[in-house]
């Protein structure tokens, strides 16, 4: 399988939004789209769902168009989209079904991704009076085993009633977790994850990014949009950051960092360094209580400071040169720009 972005391009009147965007995944991997707020990420991604129309260009998985009848796709959404007025479970059942997934079937997945996502109270009476009151729970039981049967059926009327949640009764994370729980029902070949740790929890978000592990190991075609500089690392190996609607930097992330070298020292010492890294014609970024940040050519620069603190008696407690982070390079690729 592959799937091969090309020429993409989409104006509102004389407005460019996405401007010749191309990029292609011949096997399965994590790929992601970055930029800044506007610079075209989501239109991109709905022009490839066929949810806009484009201007140009073509989309293609395994050679043909890509389309929901061909191709089966799930998608996580930047903005909420969930009715508001409908059951969660009614809503999860409906979608599972656009995408022919037998009920019986979306009943199981549901129960094993709210399980995943820890939804269940808001899905199930069962789960939802534990979560409310687990001590309380477990009193009632002995005492309806003390009871007998009529006492149950007593103690059974007086239950309050499981009633469904609604979407605007869940916080912003736990409708994300629908959501996602939406976009794997399918058990989906290319899933599309646009920001999809926007709004969460440090617990949920590792919640989330277990389930994006395991969806890598599965083989599967991811495309994540992100703001999150060190998630895109953690997951994806290749990149296209998008500015203003034009393509400033592709490729794989690896080969990107390397090209730019080993340039980025972070020194920690006993004493003031501050003057000898001036002298050695580095530049100083950011110091903090003999802690340091620095940028040098390379390492033979690099290595000319750290044998002038040596030979000074500078005690060196950290001395690690490193290459730029993905947050350096793309805040280097368009953050010049944006402060025009």
């Amino acid at each position: 399988m592959s799937l091969i972005v090309s020429h993409l391009q989409k104006a509102y009147g004389e407005k460019t939004v996405v401007e010749d965007l191309s990029f292609e995944m011949r096997e399965p991997g994590v790929y992601a789209l970055l930029g800044t707020n506007g610079a075209g990420k989501t239109t991109s991604i709905r022009m490839m769902l066929g949810m806009l129309a484009k201007d140009g260009g073509e989309v293609l998985w395994n050679g043909g168009p890509l389309q929901t009848e061909t191709c089966n796709v799930g998608y996580l959404a930047e903005e909420r989209g969930l009715y508001p007025k409908y059951s969660l479970m009614d809503q999860l059942l409906y979608f599972a079904r656009l995408r022919g997934v037998p009920q019986a079937e979306a009943k199981a997945r549901i129960r094993y991704w709210a399980n995943r996502l820890e939804a269940e109270e808001y899905l199930y009476a069962d789960a939802a009076r534990a979560a409310e009151s687990p001590e309380g729970e477990h009193r009632e039981e002995e005492k309806e085993g003390k009871e007998g049967k009529a006492g149950n059926r007593k103690h059974r009327k007086k239950a309050r009633a499981f009633k469904p949640k609604l979407a605007d009764q869940l916080s912003k994370g736990n409708q994300q977790k629908i959501q996602f729980m939406i976009a794997l029902i399918s058990d989906p070949e290319l899933l599309i994850l646009d920001e999809p740790l926007s709004g969460l929890d440090p617990v949920n978000t590792d919640l989330f990014k277990g389930i994006i592990r395991d969806e890598i190991n599965k083989g599967k075609y991811l495309i994540m949009s992100s703001h999150q500089m060190a998630t895109v690392e953690e997951f994806c190996s290749d990149i296209t950051i998008l500015d203003r609607s034009r393509t400033v930097l592709q490729g794989n992330l690896n080969d990107i960092k390397k090209s730019y070298g080993r340039v980025n020292l972070h020194l920690k010492t006993e004493k003031d360094a501050a003057p000898y890294i001036a002298a050695c014609g580095a530049q100083l970024l950011t110091e903090k209580e003999y802690e340091y940040q620095i940028r040098v050519r390379g390492e033979e620069q690099a290595n000319q400071l750290l044998g002038a603190l040596i030979t000074a008696g500078v005690p060196v407690i950290t001395f690690d040169l490193r290459e730029p982070s993905l947050h350096e390079i793309f805040v280097e690729k368009v953050g010049d720009r944006h402060g025009e």
